[in-house]
């Protein structure tokens, strides 16, 4: 088993905090966001950790490692960016994998997810009841059978048919991520990771696990802001009206 956090992107949303610094080693709860994600992965008993990033922020991430292997994917620009699941092709993971975005939090415990993938004949993804459809808009919706193998998955649909979606958590088996390179010989989107599931659950099985607690998608600044209060307030510390990358 492997894992590979996926931070890549160019973070346009967030600038200019994100103009000469990556959103994966922003600060939240006084600690870089990809730190909770790989205490998270180690605490699941995975050691292999892999992040890949762009060319421009590699040596900001390299400084960072803590162990973790650096991939460069030589792009620079968000116009010549690989997309999530070109970085998954690029990393070239040669076992099952666990495939995590760099801006995604969570209160679960990867280890639960494990022990459900290892109980199905294929692969899983998180998923979570955002509550309504109108943010489910955002996301990719899923439906799932009584065995909680997806049965729908519609990448932000218009008319979403439930709350009910897929969080940037994926575990695949080595067999499934073989076919990210049909998948993209086909021409079908190389960004948005959602859509490799819902292409790749048409033909194989994929699973939902579906996990309570808090889950922060960390997009814009409001959201940045929400998800470093929240780890401020687990940790006694003052909450903020507006986000700092000092403590």
């Amino acid at each position: 088993m492997k894992a590979l956090i996926i931070a890549a992107g160019y973070a346009t949303r967030l600038r200019p905090l994100t103009d000469d610094f990556p959103k994966g080693l922003l600060p939240v709860g006084g600690r870089p966001i990809v730190d909770w994600i790989v205490d998270n992965i180690r605490r699941a008993g995975v050691e292999d950790i892999r992040l890949v990033t762009n060319a421009r922020f590699a040596a900001l991430f390299e400084q960072w490692s803590d162990g973790v292997t650096i991939i460069d994917d030589g792009t620079s620009t968000n116009e010549t960016r690989l997309g999530a699941i070109g970085d998954i092709r690029f990393a070239d993971l040669d076992d099952d994998a666990l495939i995590i975005a760099g801006d995604n939090l969570f209160d679960y415990e990867l280890a639960e997810l494990l022990e459900f993938q290892r109980s199905r004949d294929g692969s899983a993804v998180a998923v979570h009841d955002v509550g309504t459809k109108e943010l489910a808009k955002k996301y990719g919706v899923i439906d799932v059978d009584a065995d909680l193998r997806i049965v729908d998955f519609a990448e932000k649909p218009d008319e979403p048919a439930s709350t009910l979606i897929a969080t940037a958590t994926y575990l695949y088996t080595r067999a499934h991520l073989r076919l990210v390179d049909t998948y993209l010989a086909e021409g079908n989107p190389p960004d948005q990771p959602g859509y490799f599931v819902e292409w790749l659950h048409r033909r194989e099985p994929v699973y939902a696990y579906r996990f309570h607690g808090g889950w922060y998608d960390i997009g814009d600044l409001g959201q940045l802001l929400e998800a470093d209060n929240r780890l401020r307030e687990r940790l006694g510390l003052p909450q903020r009206s507006s986000y700092s990358v000092d403590d």
